[in-house]
């Protein structure tokens, strides 16, 4: 697991393809979030056999979180973003369960809301310059519920790339409520075996 550092997409890329580099072995790359955009990006590293998106962006070339963010469907939820202090970004705590962890307990929403790490801007603004989904098998965890980025741009993102795609009811934090369905499409990407849309 790759703690990235947030602060700009470009260091956070940097930062995965070096911990690619430490392995001797393929690698699958799975993103959560922005994370997605890591895995776009980092996943042309040669190690890298299959990329998996959970509730994740999968940008395009040139497009960034905050160009997939400009236009949301009619009607989606507006993340909680606080202005920015100092060049990062936070999620408001006191919407954080409803948006990005409805579905876990309070106690554990609140931990996730209390240990936030911070979003650059320059993570928020960095551009996609080579979409490894492009070359590359793709997989989508769809989460139904999710608040923070619309099921529907999650489906025409998947579609987008090409990816094999599971759906699954649960929130933004579908890793924490549904660690079972993200461990499989995770282990089926990992072998290669398909996985039926839902």
């Amino acid at each position: 697991m790759v703690q990235n550092p947030t602060k700009s997409l470009a260091e956070d890329v940097a930062f995965t393809k070096s911990a690619i580099d430490s392995l001797k072995s393929d690698v699958v790359l799975v993103g959560h979030s922005y994370g997605g955009v890591v895995v776009t990006e980092a996943g042309t590293h040669p190690q890298v056999t299959d990329l998996v998106y959970i509730a994740a962006f999968a940008p395009d070339k040139g497009e960034s979180v905050s160009a997939l963010f400009k236009d949301p469907p009619p009607g989606a939820p507006v993340p909680p973003i606080l202005p920015p202090q100092e060049g990062y970004l936070f999620l408001d705590r006191t919407k954080f369960r409803a948006t990005f962890a409805a579905d876990v307990s309070a106690d554990t929403a609140a931990f996730m809301a209390d240990s936030q790490v911070p979003w650059g801007l320059e993570a928020l603004s960095g551009a996609v310059s080579e979409p490894a989904w492009r070359t590359k098998p793709s997989w989508y965890l769809v989460s139904t519920d999710d608040r923070m980025i619309p099921p529907e741009a999650q489906r025409a993102m998947s579609k987008r790339a090409g990816s094999t795609v599971a759906e699954v009811k649960g929130s933004h934090a579908v890793y924490v409520s549904q660690p079972q369905a993200v461990a499989a499409i995770i282990t089926k990407a990992a072998t290669g075996v398909g996985v039926a849309t839902s």
